[in-house]
Parts: C-alpha cells; structure tokens; sequence
C-alpha cells in the first residue's frame, strides 16, 4: 500500500472532513465493506486456476514407516525393528472428468471477474446515490429555511396592515398557517438530512463535514449513441451480470460431461520408488524396489448413481439456460430504464430551469400587484409555494439525471472510475 502524504492522512483520519465525489469514491474502496468482502470473493476465485490445473498435473507422495516387531517362536522369542520408505508418482493420462473440471476451473475465474466488476461499479452508483442524497437533503433544509424566512416576512406584513385596517384576519390567519406549515417542513427535512448522512456513513465509517456541491451550470448531454437500441444490444454482449450467466450455463455444461465421465475409464501412469530394511536372524538387509506403469480403471457399475447424477447435471444445465435468458429480459430492461432516465431527465432539467425563471417573474410580478393593491397577500404565498416547488424539483431532477447517466453506463458494463471524475468537473 503506497503511503499518503501527512495532510491527506491527518484529512482522511479525521471523525469529519470535506470532500467531492471522487474523494468520497475512493473512501468508500477502502471503507465500504460490501465492496471488501466483493474484493475478497474476487481473490479467492482467482485460485480456481491453478486447482483446476492442477488436475491435469501428476501428484507425488511419501510415505515412511518403522515397526518394532515381537514374534513368539516355540524355541525363542523374536524381536526385530523393520523401517521404510515408499516414494509414488500418479500422472493423470486420461481422465475426462479432470478435465472437465480444468474447464470449469477457468469459467469460475470469469464468474468471480464478472462479479467483481459488478461489485465496482455499485459502489459507484450507492456512493453517488448517497452523496446525491446528502446534497438534495441540504438543498432541501436551506429551501426549507429561505421559504420560512419568506413566509414570516409575508406574516409580519399581513400583521400589520391588518392593524391598519387594510386587510382582513382571513389573511394573517393564511400566513400563519403556511408559516406553521414550513416549519414542519423545515423539521422534516432536517430530519432527512440526518438520515442521509447516516446512508453516507454507513459506506465511510465518517461523515464528511461538508460535501462539495456539483457545478450549478451542468452540461445536459444526451446518450451517445442517442439510440436505445444500440445500448441495449451493448448490454447483451458487455454487461457483467450477463458474463456471469454464461460462464454458469459454461459451468453447467461442462458438469454435465464431468458426469458423463463416470462411464468412462481413467488412465494413469505410476511410478514408484522404495526402501524396507530389517534385521532378524532369518532376513537382514535392505530390499529396495521401483515400479513404473499404466493403471486403467474401468468403471463397470455403481449402483446407478453416475446416470442419475447425469440427469440431475443435465436440469442445472437447463435452469443455466433459463437464467442467462432471463438476464438478457432483466439486462435489456435496467438499460432502457436508464435511458429513458437520461433523455427523460434532460427534457425535465430543461422545462423546470424555464419553470424556475417562471415562478420567480411570476412572484416579482405578485409583489408587485400586490404593492398596487391588484393582488393579495394569499396570491404572494402561492406563488412564493410555486417558485419553492421549481426550485425543489429542479434540484433533485438534476441529480437524477446524472445517476441516470452512472446507471446507464452500468447497465452496459462501462462504468469506470473516470466518469466519477468527470461528474466533478
């Protein structure tokens, strides 16, 4: 692990700091657990490999002994020690079902591949996700506070000219009312805001003391290619859920030949080398031997098990089958729904900036008729309600448009550590 410089260390060590996307992403590679253990998972599939290999490659063992013997004859009494060695070698030649296993071995490797980088990548989306929530419940208590103080000037106003007899209580009482109602808001969202912290937390292990805000100038850039199509096609070839599907039709297959193998016979090469020596008054001395050659084994009849076995190989293979279809349905509708979620989300970024201009001309323009005596203080509180309400939504649509984006690169398979730093920019 390449050691940090002492500002980034004392930053990182501390209960809170300040941070931007990126910074929190790559927190959370060494903080989240779900994404430790996904790493874990990912290195103990790596060593499928070699035991698949090694069942292709010979095995050599060694053995010792030494016996104290005590033999009873009629005229005396034999005691003797004897000791050995015995080196073997078992060199597999044939054997169908070890090699069917090898091949299992290599399709496990790109299972733990496959799920690793689905591991990756969701961490991406749940770290942006919960930043994005942090950052929508801020807005959220600030619009909450900025309505409050709005509505309260509006209520001290209504107070006053009901005082001078200008308006009626109707008035003040309808202040009062959305002032007592914002403030329930204003709890509300400090509440949420709260909880958002936690989510964020619960991938930290720390709360950030501030979170950078996004650019307020976001570029709205349609999917390229803009065609639907195209992705979902992307997705049926790159998409790592679907990499694990077939290499477990793959694993599936290549079991039902493991199988099979049952009734086939093996063929081994065996060598051997070895030492017994002993002393007693009828043998003393040392006999060595060494072997070599072919063993073949013939499996004739176990008891039916090999058939069965075969057939229950045969439906797992079948359940593969329907799996990898049924995550191409799932594959291709994740990636329409992100699609959809960024074309959708442009058009709605769009109509709600202009809604926003709207309401805020349209409660300049209520302040106004209301100072000449066309509008009342009611008409000021709806319309400062609409322009609260743009800003609100344009807020959390801008966020979702740009998970929309993450979501959509993951649904293909594409997702990378550069589009984190891209949101940033």
């Amino acid at each position: 692990m390449k050691s940090l410089p002492l500002a980034l260390f004392v930053l990182l060590s501390s209960p809170a700091y300040a941070a931007n996307l990126t910074e929190v992403y790559r927190e959370a590679q060494q903080q989240d657990a779900a994404y430790a253990s996904a790493r874990a998972a990912y290195e103990a599939g790596q060593e499928k490999a070699p035991q698949g290999l090694a069942l292709l490659l010979p095995s050599v063992n060694l053995s010792a002994n030494t016996t104290h013997n005590d033999v009873d004859l009629p005229a005396s009494n034999l005691q003797y020690n004897s000791n050995g060695y015995n080196l073997s070698l078992t060199q597999p030649i044939y054997r169908k079902q070890n090699f069917a296993q090898y091949e299992q071995s290599k399709s496990q490797v790109v299972q733990a591949e496959a799920q690793f980088a689905i591991a990756r990548q969701d961490l991406i989306v749940r770290v942006a996700q919960a930043y994005f929530d942090v950052l929508l419940a801020q807005d959220n208590v600030a619009l909450a506070d900025a309505q409050k103080a709005a509505i309260g000037e509006q209520l001290e106003m209504a107070k006053r000219n009901f005082e001078v007899g200008t308006v009626t209580i109707t008035d003040t009482h309808e202040a009062q009312a959305r002032y007592d109602l914002t403030t329930a808001q204003e709890i509300a969202a400090q509440n949420d805001l709260e909880i958002r912290n936690r989510a964020l937390q619960l991938i930290l292990g720390k709360i950030p003391a501030h979170l950078n805000a996004l650019n307020d100038k976001l570029p709205l850039i349609l999917p390229e290619p803009n065609d639907m199509t195209k992705w979902v096609a992307r997705a049926e070839q790159q998409s790592p859920q679907i990499a694990i599907q077939r290499a477990a039709l793959a694993i599936a297959t290549q079991e039902v030949e493991r199988n099979r193998a049952g009734h086939y016979p093996t063929l081994d090469l065996v060598a051997g080398y070895g030492q017994n020596s002993n002393s007693s008054y009828l043998v003393t001395g040392t006999v060595t031997s060494q072997t070599v050659g072919l063993q073949l084994t013939l499996p004739i009849y176990q008891g039916g098990s090999v058939n069965s076995k075969v057939r229950e190989a045969l439906a797992n293979q079948e359940k593969a089958r329907q799996d990898l279809d049924l995550g191409n349905r799932q594959a291709a509708l994740q990636t329409r729904q992100a699609f959809l979620g960024v074309t959708s989300g442009m058009a709605q970024v769009k109509a709600l900036e202009q809604a926003l201009v709207s309401s805020q001309s349209s409660l300049d323009s209520t302040r106004l008729g209301q100072e000449v005596g066309v509008r009342t203080n009611v008409d000021v509180l709806n319309a400062q309600q609409q322009l609260y309400t743009a800003k609100r939504d344009l807020s959390q649509a801008r966020y979702n448009y740009i998970l929309s984006q993450l979501k959509l690169k993951s649904a293909v398979g594409t997702l990378q550590d550069e589009d984190v730093e891209q949101v940033n920019r």
